[in-house]
């Protein structure tokens, strides 16, 4: 059997300060740059893509070339383009770990970690989404210690800002929810230009006879 170079890898991102944690599991051509990986987690988690972000990698910041002066400004050190860094640059052994930062603001931190080098046939164009667990945050909710707050607010119909909060996020939140078939599709048009995010988390399908609560 002829050696064969390894042409994707297995990653796993989760999202740190969370409990029941929150992540998903992804395989991408290992030829590809971290701009690419950057479209892949956003849409792995169905983030907006309206904030700033950068990889944190072996001590280096790596940005959007279009956002690297503003992420300077942001943080005070200089940052690299993204664009400009394949995944197979890195070392080549499973369990390296990296971050991905996005929304300076609320601070959402990932952890990246390459779980495996795969050899595929046919070789993969695009990236897929094959596991994951638990819905992350509502855009803009405030970082770990306003989602704490959000999900205390949604669990009490008594509490008085309890409509408000349900109406902002959309008229519902499980943080159970994870559809593979749904993420899966995202993260397969993940680099198509113009892509659309939803805006709120998508219902469960009701049980025959099941109401709303």
């Amino acid at each position: 059997m002829l050696f064969q170079e390894p042409n994707a890898l297995q990653i796993r991102i989760e999202l740190a300060g969370i409990e029941p944690a929150v992540w998903r599991r992804v395989v991408v051509p290992w030829n590809w740059h971290l701009g690419q990986l950057h479209l892949v987690i956003q849409a792995a988690f169905n983030w907006w893509n309206y904030h700033l972000h950068e990889f944190r990698v072996g001590g280096l910041s790596y940005g959007d070339p279009e956002q690297l002066g503003e992420m300077e400004y942001e943080g005070g050190s200089r940052s690299f383009d993204e664009n400009e860094v394949r995944l197979l640059d890195f070392e080549h052994h499973p369990g390296l770990s990296f971050i991905y930062l996005y929304d300076f603001g609320d601070h959402w931190e990932h952890l990246v970690t390459i779980e495996k080098f795969l050899t595929l046939d046919p070789i993969p164009r695009t990236a897929a989404c094959i596991d994951g667990a638990h819905a992350r945050p509502p855009e803009d909710v405030g970082g770990i210690g306003g989602f704490e707050s959000f999900l205390a607010i949604m669990a009490d119909r008594e509490d008085p800002e309890h409509r408000d909060m349900r109406r902002w996020c959309g008229g519902h939140f499980d943080p159970q929810w994870f559809d593979l078939t749904v993420a899966g599709k995202d993260v397969r048009n993940a680099l198509k230009p113009n892509v659309r995010r939803r805006l709120h988390q998508p219902k469960s399908k009701r049980r025959a006879g099941e109401r709303d609560r």
